[in-house]
């Protein structure tokens, strides 16, 4: 019996029968969205056409920021827990994207109007102008994550393939893409774009929303389906198929892009009244052989590029460990509500690596780090590729994660104070804390093994000593003069009892 004759069967049934036809619904149009993008990239590339109207074009920062839309004209929120508001186009949102939204089984275009948004000061005068060909920059959600009585934003969709998502308690830091192609490459990177959306209209019980996408760039074309959960850790779960208009030598995977620009390891800090700046301080990576890597993050003095091999990794994400306001003393930026984020394949991943790119930078307003993971199969034109992942935000570390951490790395001179010339003053003393995990219960007569590694080279004076409140140091030295690629953990009877500490000295760091 079809879900329309539905109405003589049982209430349950009936209910049953209509989630059933939404998401064939929903279906349907997803794989309209991926014939759509397939065709695109059978074609030669058009870059989207020029339709921004003049006033808008030339608009200067202070004029679009008195640009708002009206919280009073917020979609959906009389009918949702979820609302939607809208980013005017202009100054740098140039290009225009097409928003659709799924009601049931009507769809229809959200076209643009200016009876969303409030114009003020000199930003007044664009009510004089047409502003029908104007489109939308870009779009946030709400949903009461924080207070049952107030819809938060917890989503933002707005330039290229970025969107940021926060959750319970946190701020905006670091940003999400669609994809990253040839990032920190000699070719130069290309950024793709989201050039349409469609939002299908939450249900008044609904706790996720969902929302379609048409990528395009020079060379692929892709349909995504963003499934979003807000909450204490909000996630974002991705499902996309890609199809190659031409070669691509580097695709980025479920990329996270974010901002370093001092910490508590940086050696030559700036003249700055704040102890640190920055939306993540490391890269924690799980392996697909389980273990759990630590890589603290740098601002660099010239472009510098990891890669962590794996074969189906089991997990990445840049991560915001320092979650104290003393740690950052920022009563602006809030550096220390800035979420950490955790990627998750789904699926076997295969062969490759996550890439940690770190740029240099010169203050905070930049972001200058990037980490994403790189299939080891090249993606050639005329080739497909399904992605399907999870991405989330969070306040501590994933669930998995139940070893020790490191939760403190410094570094300094080994010199001996007072002592001229001293035998040690051309080395390096790098200090690394451990807490938690199985440090927690160690039996007191036990010492942890100082299990580290050095590429090209050896630690000196290697020591692990007991630190206050069941934590453990590990110390060593390195020469000054070159650089070290280290790598340690705690361990017991074979076992870790620590996540894999792993940084990169630099002798110009």
């Amino acid at each position: 019996m079809g879900c329309r004759t539905a109405a003589s069967w049982m209430m349950s049934l009936g209910w049953l029968c209509s989630v059933s036809a939404m998401a064939s619904q929903e279906q349907v149009l997803f794989d309209s969205i991926i014939a759509q993008a397939q065709q695109l990239a059978e074609a030669p590339y058009q870059a989207p056409e020029a339709t921004l109207p003049e006033a808008l074009q030339s608009l200067d920062y202070d004029g679009y920021r008195q640009i708002r839309f009206d919280p009073e004209r917020a979609y959906w929120k009389d009918e949702s827990p979820f609302s939607l508001q809208l980013f005017h186009s202009g100054f740098l949102f140039q290009t225009p994207i097409t928003l659709n939204v799924l009601d049931g089984e009507t769809l229809s275009p959200l076209a643009f109007t200016k009876q969303d948004f409030t114009y003020d000061g000199a930003a007044s005068e664009l009510l004089e102008h047409d502003l029908s060909g104007s489109g939308h920059a870009g779009f946030r959600l709400h949903y009461p994550i924080n207070d049952p009585d107030y819809a938060d934003e917890f989503a933002v969709f707005l330039g290229a393939s970025y969107f940021r998502l926060v959750g319970q308690g946190q701020a905006y830091g670091l940003s999400t893409r669609g994809l990253a192609i040839d990032t920190a490459s000699e070719r130069g990177e290309e950024f793709p774009a989201f050039r349409e959306f469609w939002l299908v209209k939450p249900e008044q019980d609904d706790e996720s929303v969902t929302l379609m996408a048409l990528l395009d760039s020079p060379s692929l074309s892709g349909a995504y389906r963003i499934t979003l959960t807000p909450g204490e850790q909000t996630e974002a779960e991705v499902e996309a198929e890609l199809f190659a208009r031409s070669d691509v030598a580097k695709l980025g995977v479920a990329p996270l892009t974010s901002m370093f620009t001092f910490g508590e390891s940086t050696a030559q800090r700036p003249d700055d009244f704040r102890p640190q700046v920055h939306d993540s301080d490391g890269l924690l990576v799980h392996t697909g052989q389980d273990e759990w890597i630590w890589r603290p993050l740098q601002n660099p003095s010239a472009l510098r590029i990891s890669a962590f091999m794996d074969h189906d990794p089991q997990g990445f994400g840049l991560m915001q460990r320092e979650r104290h306001f003393d740690r950052y003393l920022d009563l602006e930026a809030h550096y220390h509500r800035r979420p950490s984020q955790w990627v998750e394949p789904i699926g076997d991943w295969g062969e490759g690596h996550v890439e940690l790119v770190e740029i240099p930078t010169p203050d905070e307003t930049h972001d200058n780090i990037v980490a994403y993971w790189v299939a080891d199969a090249p993606l050639k034109a005329g080739d497909s590729r399904r992605l399907h992942y999870r991405t989330y935000t969070l306040n501590t570390q994933p669930e998995q994660h139940a070893l020790g951490r490191v939760i403190r790395t410094r570094q300094g001179s080994a010199a001996v104070p007072g002592e001229a010339d001293s035998a040690s003053a051309d080395q390096r003393q790098l200090v690394v804390d451990f807490m938690g995990g199985p440090l927690e219960t160690l039996a007191e007569e036990v010492v942890p093994e100082l299990d580290i590694s050095v590429l090209d080279g050896e630690a000196q004076l290697p020591q692990v000593k007991r630190l206050p409140d069941h934590g453990w140091r590990a110390t060593f030295r390195l020469p000054s003069d070159r650089p070290s690629d280290i790598r340690l953990r705690l361990t017991h009877d074979g076992e870790p009892l620590t996540e894999s500490w792993n940084y990169v000295w630099y002798p110009d760091a």
